[in-house]
């Protein structure tokens, strides 16, 4: 659905960039998006990468759209450079990628604890039964909640002001970024001797990634 989606709006809006290099976009996102996946969905957990004795398995059964957002960032951004491609290329991306995760929160939501996405047990009056008889945070709703808002934020910001192309996908990217790494506090898994996960560290590199959008807002700005 999200890949229809970007296509009505590929359609609708037009595209800057020519065909074929869109087309090698695509498919390194893709790509990236695929091995970024799995790969921080392994490390997750970095003792179980050295207890397993089927690493393929084992990696190919983990997986977390972080991974995937910022594996399909570095996959795109190295193409680009291959193929000299010089336009910003993900505000397109942008509300399909949101949709699609919205979805995706649906299905993580329905597994309950069966799908590592459920959150820390709570006493809070909307904690829920996700499986197991403990009321927890349903980390997945929260998601889905916070999602809505950031389609809305961002497409009030585009129609009042006049952005940077690829704007739409920084907001996006930093909004998600730093609502994870925020998320991760109320999620069961390893935590590092300094207090974070392997989420909530990759979330603070993508973070600086973008910090010259964070400090300076108005970069994003088309400005007279």
């Amino acid at each position: 659905m999200g890949f229809r989606y970007y296509l009505f709006l590929k359609k609708k809006q037009g595209d800057q960039i020519n065909a074929a290099n869109r087309l090698w976009l695509v498919i390194a996102a893709t790509i990236g998006a695929f091995f970024g996946s799995h790969l921080l969905g392994g490390f997750e957990n970095p003792p179980a990468v050295f207890q397993t004795n089927h690493l393929l398995d084992y990696f190919y059964s983990n997986k977390t759209i972080v991974g995937g957002l910022l594996g399909g960032l570095i996959c795109v951004e190295l193409t680009k450079k291959a193929i000299h491609e010089k336009t910003a290329s993900g505000d397109l991306f942008t509300y399909p990628l949101i949709l699609a995760m919205i979805i995706g929160r649906l299905g993580c939501f329905s597994m309950g604890v069966h799908e590592a996405t459920y959150g820390l047990p709570s006493s809070l009056p909307w904690a829920m039964n996700l499986g197991d008889d403990i009321p927890r945070h349903p980390v997945s709703l929260y998601e889905i909640v916070f999602l809505i808002m950031l389609w809305f934020f961002i497409n009030v910001i585009r129609k009042k002001n006049v952005l940077q192309n690829g704007a739409m996908f920084k907001i996006f990217m930093i909004g998600y970024l730093f609502f994870r790494f925020l998320l991760d506090f109320i999620k069961p898994h390893f935590i590092f001797s300094f207090g974070l996960s392997t989420i909530q560290v990759v979330c603070l590199a993508g973070l600086i990634y973008y910090y010259r959008y964070i400090i300076a807002p108005k970069k994003l700005l088309i400005t007279k």
